[in-house]
């Protein structure tokens, strides 16, 4: 398992697999990847701690579970391979960033939703959830995941320095105390749902916010490009 993510969340990552809920998890995988059509694949399924090391680790951007159809979900939240259709979460994540006038260099919307290279540059694409039943969202909330999530979550806060969270959503607010804000920025706003993005979403302006932080902190800044 230890070439499915990079070696410097090894420690982080190997407590939580030999504890007590994770070997339910990996119990009930097992059987659900017989038996059912599981995204994403079980090479991806810690795909976000693979293209970011826990010590590049800028910014936490925080989703709920994988994408549900079939060739969509990387096992990076809101990301999806180069020749899939773009979701509509991703679509208003791109319109908020061209938007976003306060950006240095300005966002020009891609063709594709592929977000690999936030993720190289220190962006964790994390899910609080990290699998799914093909068609049915939600199906493994309540398998584990979010004992795994929460203490990423809480190791990240206890142990780095100036990360930015984004929590989008009020499921992903519910995560807020798990993070010292004393160390960290923490942004929040309404989900980027087509149901939800009109209500705070829209105008937040979290990637400039986010970069004028990591500058403020002589951290280099993302290039939100693609």
């Amino acid at each position: 398992m230890s070439s499915y993510y990079h070696e410097s969340w090894k420690d982080v990552l190997e407590k939580e697999f030999s504890s007590n809920y994770f070997h339910t998890i990996a119990n009930h995988l097992k059987n659900e990847y017989k038996h059912q059509t599981i995204f994403p694949k079980k090479e991806d399924v810690f795909r976000a701690f693979l293209l970011t090391p826990i010590n590049k680790t800028k910014v936490v951007i925080l989703g709920q579970d994988p994408y549900h159809g079939i060739g969509q979900a990387m096992g990076l939240s809101f990301s999806v391979p180069q020749n899939e259709k773009i979701p509509p979460s991703l679509k208003n994540i791109y319109k908020e960033l061209a938007n976003d006038k306060e950006l240095l260099s300005e966002f020009k919307i891609p063709g594709h939703g592929n977000l690999e290279s936030w993720a190289n540059q220190g962006v964790l694409l994390l899910n609080a959830v990290l699998t799914v039943r093909a068609n049915q969202p939600g199906s493994h909330k309540d398998i584990g995941w979010h004992f795994f999530s929460d203490n990423v979550i809480s190791h990240l806060s206890a142990n780095c320095n100036n990360l930015v969270f984004l929590l989008w959503g009020n499921f992903a607010k519910t995560k807020i105390k798990l993070i010292d804000h004393n160390k960290h920025l923490v942004l929040t706003a309404a989900h980027p749902s087509p149901f939800s993005a009109s209500n705070g979403f829209f105008g937040c302006k979290h990637f400039s916010k986010t970069n004028k932080y990591l500058k403020l902190n002589k951290i280099s800044e993302i290039n939100w490009n693609l």
